[in-house]
């Protein structure tokens, strides 16, 4: 074929010489049109394969891989053998060609580069110079055919391709754009007749499409003012002038501004295509197309249905909303107690992680880091908190008992009993971080143990308690969570039993750090509880939790050292969360010692905070507690349509909804609006000079403590 159309190119060059007639021309320049044709047919039909060398990271070299090169999806998958592509199986890697840059390298005649849109760089070696022209036409020849089928809307048959992130990538690049619209200092933001809009068909778009239809007016704007840039330059003298028409940086600032409305164009119909492709999937009873704007307008609505105040011009400040009435009578059972999928493998989402890290660096503080909305729990961390309080029958019986040995133990064993509830698996997922003033409330019918139960619960250094120590069925363990500061973050719980006089306060302050391949999140605070028919507080302090593996399959785990002090009594507990160490080892291991005041050991405890616990005192009695086994009481949490505006799962209802149904990107638009409003209005309080008032808890000294803490009745 390249001899065929180098004999054809010669005749056409030769089209001028006298013995070639008009007609004989005309055929000539036919013949060459269709030989191109039936070229572009063969190299657009058939896949391209053959064996590169690849610069792998993982040995610092070059490694032999088989490539393929799929002209129909626009992709260059690479195998690690022939025959693991004959077996069809899954590609090592692949990138999506569609903006893609390939070029030539000057360091020698075999190796080149494929630069993907979506950051993937593939650095590549062929045989010899001929075999990378081949390659490096033919790869080229596909990426503009990619651009020309977007920018030009022609149909094409869609299939998925492993590890592909464009859509994410991009979408993430347009809401960077849609953001000037609504700038009020920006010199694009100007009224155009493609703006104004419908509000009926504006609610009809999903957030995304609202964020493209914002970037295309955007564009349009760009481009005006670039033709008025180039009329402009082309008005000015041609010559005689120290800034004439033909200046070298006039005309690279003709040709620049050009070249980047070509891109920006190109890159939203790659954007409006996908978006097509993709489709919005939406749930039952649940409206996922509605705007950032009809949100803020059904919060309104909402806020003054339920009775509640919105004063100023925004209905988030901390005088807007009202602490809610909480009607045991409202509350029903928790049934959806359901597990984060895995994530398995991070290759789906691998290049906006590798993006997001290239900006970090080693220990940075990542409070206020945006992290990717794929990694998020279905909850907020203020529910989270609430979830480790899922044996609250492990927390009343604390105050049962008669004796302070017995007494902490019991806190001890509660305590190490709380995390694997509180943790949905061991997957490293990231709960919603809280919007300041937002609050969670549940609580508990703890029920009256049976006889089994009683004596498999209890220690062996209680044995000699009376059934009258333990509960019955109308003790009712209630939970209330704010969201006490934005910056730094700090949460504040309080749970009480009000029948056996049992109240725990707590604040945390979750201080994030960068480590490599790992992120740290500190949890600086204590919990307290108090009992107050003995006169005891337990203070305990929390470990530091870790997720692991961000870039393979994400795990969690706790690690650190922990104390549970009671000063009235003088018994404390030292706690070790062990990490698991470089070589070999065991996860999620845990260690504690139980002191007395003659700081004596009374108890040993070794095992699996998320499996089974042995409890060896003293006396040398054993108990073994089988985490995984003990049952879990479902909190009770009223009807998102009984709750406050500021409660946690009406607050991230949309997120929480786009999440469960697999939109990623609606997900994160209800997100971003959430976390802006916030950044707005705390840029008004200060401003303002205004701080915040928290409604359910206050500043005690270096932590905070609840408004209504329970306190023992006067005799």
């Amino acid at each position: 074929m390249a001899a065929n159309e180098g004999s054809l190119r010669e005749g056409v060059s030769n089209e001028d010489s006298p013995s070639v007639t008009e007609a004989e021309k005309q055929q000539i320049a036919t013949v060459v049109r269709r030989a191109r044709e039936v070229e572009e047919e063969d190299i657009f039909s058939q896949p391209m394969e053959g064996q590169l060398y690849k610069y792998t990271n993982v040995v610092k070299g070059f490694q032999y891989r088989w490539f393929m090169l799929d002209p129909q999806r626009g992709t260059l998958d690479y195998y690690m053998t022939e025959d693991n592509r004959k077996q069809q199986q899954k590609p090592r890697g692949s990138v999506h060609l569609t903006g893609a840059v390939v070029s030539p390298s000057d360091e020698d005649s075999q190796t080149f580069t494929v630069n993907a849109a979506n950051g993937e760089v593939y650095r590549l070696r062929a045989q010899d110079a001929r075999e990378r022209q081949h390659w490096v036409s033919r790869l080229r020849a596909v990426v503009q055919r990619q651009g020309e089928v977007l920018s030009q809307g022609i149909p094409e048959p869609v299939t998925p391709t492993h590890g592909s992130t464009e859509s994410l990538d991009l979408r993430t690049s347009v809401r960077r754009y849609s953001g000037l619209r609504h700038s009020p200092s920006n010199s694009l933001s100007v009224v155009t007749p493609q703006r104004q809009r419908s509000a009926s068909a504006a609610a009809s778009l999903t957030a995304t499409q609202e964020s493209l239809r914002n970037a295309k007016d955007v564009i349009a704007v760009a481009d005006t003012q670039k033709r008025a840039l180039v009329s402009d330059i082309e008005g000015l003298p041609q010559c005689g002038h120290p800034l004439n028409a033909l200046d070298h940086d006039c005309l690279l600032l003709k040709a620049t501004s050009q070249s980047a409305m070509d891109c920006l164009e190109q890159c939203l119909g790659m954007l409006q295509r996908q978006d097509n492709a993709q489709g919005h999937r939406s749930q039952p009873n649940v409206d996922l197309s509605q705007s950032m704007a009809n949100i803020t307008s059904a919060n309104n609505h909402s806020d003054i249905a339920s009775g509640q105040e919105v004063n100023g011009e925004s209905s988030t400040s901390a005088a807007s909303y009202l602490v809610p009435y909480i009607n045991p009578a409202d509350e029903v059972a928790d049934t959806k107690q359901e597990t984060d999928r895995d994530l398995g493998g991070v290759e789906e989402h691998k290049s906006v992680i590798l993006h997001l890290l290239s900006q970090l660096k080693l220990g940075m503080d990542l409070t206020r880091v945006v992290l990717p909305t794929f990694i998020l729990e279905k909850r907020s961390l203020l529910e989270m908190y609430a979830d480790f309080m899922a044996h609250p029958d492990m927390f009343v019986r604390i105050a049962g008992l008669s004796t302070p040995d017995a007494r902490m133990i019991a806190v001890v064993e509660y305590y190490l009993c709380s995390f694997h509830v509180g943790r949905k698996g061991s997957l490293a997922k990231k709960p919603f971080n809280p919007i300041i003033g937002e609050t969670f409330h549940c609580s508990w019918d703890v029920p009256q143990p049976t006889k089994s139960t009683q004596e498999e619960v209890q220690t062996e250094v209680d044995k000699t308690e009376t059934v009258g120590s333990t509960t019955d069925g109308n003790d009712r363990v209630t939970f209330t969570a704010e969201q006490v500061s934005h910056h730094p973050p700090v949460s504040a719980f309080y749970a009480e039993c009000a029948s056996k006089n049992i109240c725990m306060n707590s604040w945390i302050w979750t201080k994030s750090k960068f480590l490599g391949m790992s992120v740290g999140v500190n949890m600086v605070g204590e919990g307290v509880i108090s009992l107050l028919d003995h006169g005891e507080e337990y203070t305990a302090t929390f470990p530091s939790a870790y997720g692991r593996s961000i870039l393979t399959v994400p795990w969690m785990e706790l690690g650190g050292r922990c104390n549970i002090q009671c000063p009235q009594s003088g018994y404390q507990a030292a706690i070790t969360f062990h990490t698991k160490p470089f070589y070999g080892g065991k996860v999620h291991r845990v260690s504690a010692e139980v002191k007395n005041p003659s700081n004596a050991v009374i108890c040993r405890i070794s095992g699996e905070w998320n499996g089974t616990l042995e409890f060896s005192y003293s006396s040398g009695d054993k108990k073994v507690i089988d985490t995984t086994k003990l049952p879990s009481i479902p909190k009770k949490v009223r009807p998102i349509s009984l709750q406050g505006t500021f409660e946690s799962r009406r607050l991230w209802q949309h997120v929480t909804n786009s999440l469960k149904v697999g939109d990623i990107n609606t997900a994160t638009e209800h997100k971003r609006y959430l976390e802006e409003r916030q950044r707005q209005e705390e840029r008004q309080r200060k401003e303002s000079s205004t701080s915040w008032e928290t409604k359910l808890f206050q500043r005690k000294g270096e932590g905070w403590g609840y408004n209504r803490i329970l306190q023992k009745p006067s005799s």
